[in-house]
């Protein structure tokens, strides 16, 4: 989001204007802030073969999907209904790689009925796949390296005591069940979290796999996950991607060098794909001094940003529609009926009642997390793609919400038991 002439924009697209057409709450994303980032990942990794597969759960819009295809971006998928999404989208089959966590096995075979490529997330799913394909299916398997790096606990999800995954040190276990049954094993796969701010997390990561990889001759790729820190306000740290390419991509070369033939290196980025892409526009429903602290009440809060609330997660916010006000210290608060705070002790051009503002870095985990808490209804989609905006989204109405209830009429059923 730019400012040009006290005006902010996208593209060129005025987001007052978009707020106008549109109606707010409003969920806008720039493609050109894709398409950039997906740029900067490929730069940065030169002379491996690369395969980026975007991380779907981070935004799951049929459409945005459509960019990354047309970009030439595999995906990563976690759910049967991320699957159908990816297929709905025009990828292939092929290009989908599916990586569960504690999901039935019923899902499992529907999701290979589906013809995708699966990692293993766990030693009794790996018993399963051994009865019941033998060696007809390859897999991957999801390693738990026991690196406990990055943000906020929440979202570490390579040290010991996680879910994810399957220990390094299960390692004869693995095996033991690969040779009974035959399985072929085509890939090795870790993800240890996510907000890491440099190099090493992932060249720890990297001996793990390079030093299991041994055990397996067929590999066709090592996948790293992704992780990529994103700054969230100014002066906040991120991810050197060149950094991260050069490192990684010395110590992958000497790897198959070893291995003796070339495999693919793989990332799943989500947020570093969408995050700074996004932004979410409310309107100012009141502006409340209290003794001790002036509230911006929004039209919006946790249903459509959890974020803050779930992780402490920090979004900048400014004042779209008065970007040469006087700045004042605010509190901005939403709308549902928990504490529901998008940012303490903000200083914004001054609010009134009426204004719209912007929540930057809403692109990932914003609208695939959001909900109907309090009976709210989800707000639009838009996505500027070449100096156009395109609803990708329509806002929920009270009939969505009440579209699959069942109603059960009490009163005539207690009548007829009299």
């Amino acid at each position: 989001m730019q400012i040009n002439q006290n005006r902010y924009q996208i593209q060129g697209v005025d987001v007052l204007a978009m707020a106008e057409e549109f109606g707010l709450p409003l969920y806008v994303y720039d493609a050109d802030k894709i398409i950039e980032k997906i740029g900067t990942l490929q730069a940065a990794f030169q002379g491996v073969t690369l395969k980026i597969k975007y991380a779907a759960k981070a935004l799951t819009n049929v459409s945005i999907l459509k960019l990354m295809r047309s970009r030439g971006i595999d995906i990563e998928v976690v759910s049967v209904n991320e699957i159908r999404m990816a297929l709905l989208a025009g990828f292939d089959s092929g290009q989908i790689m599916y990586t569960p966590s504690g999901v039935s096995f019923a899902e499992i075979q529907e999701a290979l009925a589906l013809g995708v490529r699966l990692n293993v997330d766990s030693l009794p799913l790996l018993e399963f796949m051994g009865q019941t394909y033998g060696s007809r299916k390859p897999v991957g398997i999801r390693i738990n390296p026991h690196i406990a790096e990055g943000g906020n606990i929440k979202i570490q999800t390579g040290h010991a005591d996680s879910k994810f995954g399957i220990s390094m040190e299960q390692r004869s276990e693995i095996r033991a069940i690969v040779e009974r049954y035959s399985i072929p094993v085509v890939g090795l796969h870790i993800h240890t979290g996510s907000d890491f701010k440099n190099a090493d997390a992932f060249l720890k990561g990297a001996d793990v796999l390079f030093e299991l990889a041994s055990d397996y001759p067929d590999l066709e790729f090592l996948d790293f996950g992704s992780g990529f820190k994103v700054a969230y306000r100014e002066g906040d740290h991120s991810t050197d991607v060149v950094e991260l390419g050069r490192k990684v991509t010395t110590a992958f070369r000497n790897f198959c060098r070893n291995y003796g033939r070339e495999i693919e290196l793989c990332f799943e980025p989500g947020k570093f794909l969408v995050s700074e892409s996004g932004v979410l526009l409310v309107n100012v429903n009141v502006v409340k001094q209290n003794p001790n602290r002036t509230f911006v009440g929004v039209d919006s809060g946790l249903n459509h940003l959890i974020r803050p609330m779930m992780y402490d997660a920090y979004h900048e916010i400014v004042n779209v529609s008065n970007p040469a006000g006087e700045k004042q210290t605010y509190s901005v608060v939403g709308y549902i009926c928990e504490t529901d705070t998008l940012g303490w002790d903000r200083s914004l051009n001054e609010v009134r009642p009426g204004d719209v503002l912007a929540l930057k870095n809403a692109g990932a985990y914003g609208f695939s997390m959001s909900s109907n808490y309090n009976s709210r209804v989800r707000p639009a989609e838009v996505l500027v793609y070449e100096g156009k905006p395109y609803l990708i989204r329509r806002r929920e109405t009270f009939e969505d919400l009440v579209r699959n209830q069942i109603e059960v009429d009490f009163e005539e059923e207690i009548s007829i038991k009299k």
